[in-house]
């Protein structure tokens, strides 16, 4: 078995090629893996076969499907922040090579003589949803983005789902909730700051809140977000019925039941290193997210998260604190 990995550099893909390597997929452990992002950490997951590259370049998307992997993770996009601000960009990698991916797959299926039908899982986003929202977003609720990045991210949703409807892939969308606690440096995402307000004090640093503390968010670990990719590759077609956009279980909570679990966790001198710093783009942003799901698909498939966020916060001290920057 071939697996490939689209943004294998990044925190979410190397967290999956280590958990490839140390647990196999879904019970197997025969399969070659390659990894294929604009850069690699120098630490990163030992991984023999990494490939620098861009997926804005047809040539290399083209030659990634004409080496038919069996199951495709695509993991590759710029985050929401950057999508926001810089409109060209956002639509040019997240989803014009998405588009570009898909057709090379679908000529290959039709080289093979309809043969070789590849499982794809394609981390979508919460982000696909707009308000006025319910109390909690259930499986039925529609899909109405308020943002470039959620724009982008349902029409690869809706490409995915076409392609396999027509027989070309076996594909399936997962929408992330937003990954907290995140190792390492900031990024440019508009959500960056959920992490940042328990990564930085946990290691002695002070961190910006540009929001009240009232906000209210859905979240999942990096760990938890590398157990949803490889459990969505394992899933059979029929489980599915025809309906392959899910989403996915999480923890609820406001920005001042984080503090508070990090209170509990690390203690009030911890608490104190965030500073609270109104930023009105980002809390514009903000207003426009999802609260609260009710993601009964998922669960019944066998979907599994954290129960609270101090669970949230153990996991990044047992995963990522002894090689936070």
């Amino acid at each position: 078995m071939k697996i490939l990995i689209l943004g294998g550099g990044g925190m979410v893909g190397q967290k999956l090629a280590h958990r490839l390597l140390a647990h196999g997929l879904n019970g197997t452990r025969d399969f070659t893996l390659t990894l294929h992002d604009m850069g690699f950490p120098p630490d990163g997951a030992p991984v023999d076969d990494k490939r620098t590259g861009n997926l804005a370049d047809i040539g290399q998307v083209e030659g990634l499907a004409k080496e038919r992997p069996d199951v495709i993770f695509h993991l590759a996009s710029i985050v929401s922040g950057e999508a926001e601000t810089n409109f060209d960009l956002g639509w040019n990698v997240n989803m014009h090579p998405t588009w570009r991916f898909l057709e090379a797959l679908r000529a290959e299926h039709e080289a093979s003589g309809g043969t070789y039908r590849p499982r794809l899982v394609f981390t979508s986003s919460i982000a696909v949803f707009g308000g006025p929202y319910p109390d909690k977003i259930d499986d039925e609720f529609l899909c109405a983005p308020q943002t470039s990045y959620g724009a982008q991210k349902a029409i690869c949703e809706t490409l995915i789902s076409d392609f396999s409807r027509k027989g070309f892939i076996d594909g399936l969308s997962i929408r992330l909730p937003t990954i907290c606690v995140r190792p390492g440096k900031a990024n440019l995402a508009a959500s960056s700051f959920f992490s940042g307000i328990i990564r930085e004090p946990l290691n002695g640093k002070e961190a910006i809140l540009p929001v009240p503390d009232s906000v209210r968010h859905w979240h999942a670990s990096p760990r938890a977000a590398a157990g949803f990719l490889t459990h969505a590759a394992g899933l059979s077609e029929a489980s599915l019925e025809n309906r392959r956009a899910l989403n996915l279980p999480g923890v609820s909570c406001t920005v001042a039941e984080q503090i508070e679990a990090l209170r509990d966790v690390a203690g009030n001198d911890v608490v104190a290193r965030i500073k609270p710093k109104p930023d009105e783009a980002i809390m514009k942003i903000v207003q426009g997210w999802p609260r609260n799901f009710a993601p009964e698909r998922a669960i019944a498939l066998g979907f599994e998260a954290e129960k609270d966020f101090a669970e949230i916060i153990q996991v990044y001290i047992d995963d990522d604190l002894p090689q936070a920057v």
